[in-house]
């Protein structure tokens, strides 16, 4: 994703790393794991981008004890290579990664998470699409798994995601997602104290996301069809689920957070400029509103163009006052006002400044329970948001109210043989004569 202003959170390269399952598994327990006599933790890296590399950053610097970086795989090899040079030259001896132990294919994960005991952690940092049969393996060998968001690109992916999470918990194996907004301590105290009834009854809740992002070039001559789609990857939705799903994900997790419920229903628009010169699949603006049993809204309003105005906050509002619940870039702003007006004059409280950010704070959680043997499996809730995602987005783009089980029940799927695509497998989706791919035209579309 090219973005004009601002940084996504795992750019890596650029800022070095200082921000700071299905009944085939086995159900035999397993022992208690504390990663090798020396307490050393083992990571193999799966997935080597900007995310991937900043996932790994994060897990060498964690609290509590030794972490080294083990095996990396990846898709493609340029960019295996480039986050192993830049890992090794900030970290030195933590990154213990020889060429025997660097893998490049879509079979990858498997030969990284081989190199694995159990009891150490799959970083799985790829796409949305690849992560359900990977987390699914890395539970069938006993491995810990830290996935990043969004964790499956379609219904069915999200229900394999709950079904390897449950084999997880016989057998003992820790799940942490890349949800890291529920691993701030401002955002926890937030819900305590919402919880403890400092709103009242929330009456409806508020996201937004509008920023720049620019349109998806033309594919370079040469550049296998399969690949030019893998590596733009929320540029299309058998891959990441798209733009929308991959990137706002996370105030859709926290409406759910906030409502303590999932959605039963949703509704939605959105739409692309006229004059749009973007050749990929994606929509460029978004307005969803969800229905929860109770009657309560939540809404979520995305544009994703230039010279407009931006926003990237989630707001909450009950019958005693309003809330904001985050700020720009996942920043813990953690505030509650004194009623309905959101003005620095009106603030009732405002939590402090964290310690750790919550891209290092989840793993800090992570490890720990590893190394203390403590049960954490956010598999099941991770599905679920993305479920919630999943949900509004088919909303949007069939022009239709979705619910909640519809949305479970569906057994829609983008790419069905994405498990078994080689190098030479045909592309799920294919350009016209103009290069573009097809975009969804509400009333016709559906992905339900």
């Amino acid at each position: 994703m090219s973005q004009e202003k601002g940084a996504s959170r795992r750019e890596f390269l650029t800022t070095g790393g200082k921000v700071a399952t299905a009944s085939a598994l086995a159900s035999v327990a397993l022992p208690p794991v504390h990663a090798g006599e020396d307490n050393t933790i083992r990571v193999a890296l799966i997935g080597c981008g900007g995310r991937g590399g900043g996932a790994a950053a994060n897990a060498i610097e964690a609290t509590g004890g030794p972490v080294k970086l083990w095996a990396m795989a990846d898709i493609f090899e340029t960019r295996l290579k480039g986050c192993h040079n830049h890992l090794s030259q900030k970290f030195a001896d933590k990154v213990e990664v020889p060429a025997e132990r660097q893998f490049v294919g879509f079979d990858s994960y498997k030969k990284a998470i081989d190199c694995l005991r159990p009891g150490d952690v799959a970083a799985l940092c790829g796409y949305a699409g690849f992560r359900p049969a990977q987390l699914e393996y890395a539970v069938e060998k006993g491995v810990n798994v830290f996935m990043e968001k969004s964790f499956a690109s379609d219904p069915p992916g999200c229900r394999r995601v709950i079904a390897a999470g449950e084999a997880a918990e016989k057998k003992n194996v820790k799940i942490i997602a890349g949800l890291m907004c529920r691993h701030s301590v401002a955002r926890q105290e937030l819900i305590k104290r919402i919880r403890d009834g400092a709103l009242g009854d929330i009456l409806l809740i508020r996201g937004y996301r509008m920023e720049p992002v620019g349109p998806m070039g033309r594919k370079p001559e040469g550049e296998k069809e399969l690949f030019w789609q893998v590596r733009n990857f929320t540029r299309f939705y058998w891959v990441s689920g798209g733009l929308y799903a991959e990137m706002d994900i996370h105030q859709i997790d926290e409406i759910c957070w906030l409502k303590d419920a999932w959605p039963v229903a949703c509704h939605g628009v959105g739409g692309r400029a006229a004059n749009s010169t973007d050749c990929s699949q994606n929509l460029d603006s978004f307005a969803a509103e969800w229905t929860f049993s109770d009657g309560t809204k939540a809404t979520h309003v995305v544009r994703y163009l230039r010279n407009c105005h931006t926003e990237f906050a989630t707001y909450v509002h009950g019958t005693k006052c309003a809330a904001q619940f985050s700020g720009p870039g996942h920043a813990g702003n953690a505030i509650l006002y004194k009623d309905q007006r959101m003005t620095r004059d009106n603030i009732a409280w405002r939590a402090d400044k964290e310690q750790f950010t919550p891209w290092q704070a989840e793993w800090n959680n992570l490890l720990d329970a590893i190394r203390k043997d403590k049960p954490h499996n956010e598999a099941k809730r991770a599905a679920l948001s993305n479920l919630a995602d999943i949900m509004s987005r088919a909303a949007i783009h069939s022009g239709k109210i979705i619910t909640w089980d519809e949305a479970m029940a569906s057994k829609f799927q983008f790419c069905p043989n994405i498990d078994s695509l080689t190098p030479d497998s045909e592309p799920p989706v294919k350009p016209d004569a103009q290069g573009r791919y097809p975009v969804p035209i509400p009333g016709v579309w559906s992905e339900i």
